[in-house]
């Protein structure tokens, strides 16, 4: 498969993923955001495995030192970002809030509502915390997610998106809800 074809196809999904995900029930979001961040810190040794071979992947290609800190993953940033999961989780719902409300002299009601935009795509550098805070807020706003992360973060963002779409799985959610 050629990688149009492949975006077509992870589009597709997601398409499909995000009619679920629009009218997912707060609960079940919830605990798939608190069951993302316990699964990253149970799987930190398999992300930091990833994360190590990009590292390592960066300082032969000759990156900066400040990139290689930002690529740079250890148990504390990845508690970082499953502690971000965990305050996703918190926040109020957004979907079905409703921003304003009027009546028309005709009687008409009319309102604002928010509602998921559907599919949303990220593209971002390489920093990995990125990959579980568009996930989680993607996740939280009812919306599937693809994530493009910067090729030199590939193996830890793959790890990250794997967890994670496992997380929405057992929470009853889409697998294609997290792409990358």
């Amino acid at each position: 498969m050629d990688v149009e074809q492949m975006v077509v196809s992870m589009c597709q999904a997601a398409k499909k993923a995000a009619r679920t995900l629009a009218t997912a029930p707060t609960p079940v979001k919830n605990q798939a955001l608190l069951q993302g961040a316990t699964q990253l810190r149970q799987n930190s040794g398999t992300l930091l495995a990833a994360n190590l071979q990009d590292v390592e992947d960066g300082r032969v290609k000759g990156l900066s030192s400040a990139m290689l800190d930002r690529l740079t993953l250890t148990e504390a940033r990845i508690d970082v970002m499953a502690k971000g999961l965990e305050i996703i989780a918190d926040l109020p719902d957004p979907v079905g809030e409703t921003l304003t409300q009027w009546r028309r002299p005709n009687g008409l009601e009319i309102g604002q509502i928010r509602i998921p935009l559907g599919v949303v795509g990220v593209i971002y550098e390489s920093r990995p915390n990125v990959t579980a805070d568009a996930a989680g807020l993607g996740l939280k706003a009812g919306n599937a997610v693809i994530l493009k992360g910067g090729s030199e973060a590939f193996r830890t963002n793959s790890a990250f998106t794997d967890t994670l779409s496992a997380a929405a799985v057992e929470a009853g959610l889409p697998e294609a809800a997290i792409q990358l």
